[in-house]
């Protein structure tokens, strides 16, 4: 999983949490671990009290637990994983745990929606990039053989057994993992009776619970043409995830070009459209993942009809090459 995104912080008044002298006044604990190739980073809120600090402090050990769990399930790279056996299969009809079957199945779905604008089985062609260690340009022979495993339709599922008709093709969940497990996060605190919380992915945001009777999040959104961490502006929001995807996040420079992660499945190279930033507010950060990553390719047009058909985004805020600033929906924004 290697969509990492510096894009969003949050803007927490740790010290004026509370918003009403008659609440409770709040305290906080964070903790923050590299995991899925990202600073993952949770801070739960609870009231001044031992037993409540010590129940904090659980809940963010077993959070984490549960993101390895799921690193474990989901990651091209690590040897063993789900992913990584379906991969290494050949073909062979592979069987996989039931959030896996989950996960791919919303993959496949989102497939479908975008008209394969987004792809989960672009396995081989994130293999040949590397943003990472800049090693250049794949070659257009790596490229060509690598764009014929592209084929979300190829997977196919039947119960907890997982088949890819042609062997050689690759998943790569990282245009959708950390928005399932943000959600699944979201839930496990719910259900741990968690009164506030922010679960931050590498930029990835969920938030649970109000900061605040009556008030809302904010949340700084980065800067697409600024340095690296300066912020564009501070968007609002409820109990819900932000997600964001741009083309700053990863990228290198060959031949006076610049090349960017957001990969078109069908040509296999850099995605091109108006879109340089694109924020999605929404009930399901899954949703919001798979999404970001669709508008980036669709173009500002195609996108907003794309956002507005899903009942789970709340708004979006699109910024384009022009500089030009689209919302979309119900976000609240303001510049800095």
């Amino acid at each position: 999983m290697h969509k990492i995104s510096a894009a969003l912080c949050v803007l927490i008044a740790f010290f004026v949490i509370a918003g009403c002298s008659s609440e409770q006044e709040l305290r906080h604990m964070q903790d923050s671990r590299f995991m899925l190739d990202t600073f993952c980073t949770i801070t739960i809120f609870y009231p001044d009290d031992a037993e409540m600090q010590a129940k904090a402090a659980r809940v963010i050990e077993e959070a984490f637990l549960l993101i390895l769990h799921y690193e474990q399930l989901f990651s091209i790279s690590v040897e063993g994983s789900d992913i990584w056996r379906i991969n290494h299969a050949g073909g062979a009809p592979t069987e996989v745990s039931a959030e896996t079957v989950a996960i791919l199945e919303a993959g496949i779905a989102f497939g479908s929606i975008s008209e394969g604008k987004f792809d989960i089985t672009v396995g081989r062609l994130t293999r040949l990039w590397d943003f990472s260690g800049h090693s250049g340009v794949p070659g257009q022979a790596d490229l060509a053989q690598a764009i014929k495993s592209v084929g979300y339709q190829g997977i196919v599922i039947e119960g907890n057994t997982v088949t890819l008709e042609n062997p050689e093709t690759w998943l790569d969940l990282g245009g959708i993992a950390k928005g399932f497990i943000l959600d699944s996060l979201s839930e496990f605190m719910r259900k741990q009776g968690v009164r506030a919380a922010v679960i931050d992915l590498g930029g990835d945001v969920a938030v649970v619970g109000e900061r605040a009777a009556g008030r809302l999040w904010r949340i700084g959104v980065r800067h697409p043409f600024g340095a690296q961490h300066g912020l564009f502006g501070v968007i609002e929001i409820p109990e819900a995830a932000s997600i964001t995807s741009g083309i700053y996040e990863r990228q290198f420079e060959q031949g006076g070009i610049s090349y960017h992660h957001i990969l078109n499945p069908r040509t296999g190279m850099p995605a091109t459209s108006d879109i340089v930033s694109a924020t999605v507010v929404t009930n399901s950060a899954l949703a919001g993942d798979a999404l970001t990553s669709a508008v980036m390719q669709a173009g500002s047009g195609r996108a907003v009809e794309l956002l507005l058909s899903f009942p789970e985004i709340i708004g979006a805020l699109l910024v384009l090459y022009n500089g030009e600033i689209i919302e979309v929906g119900d976000i609240a924004f303001e510049g800095v």
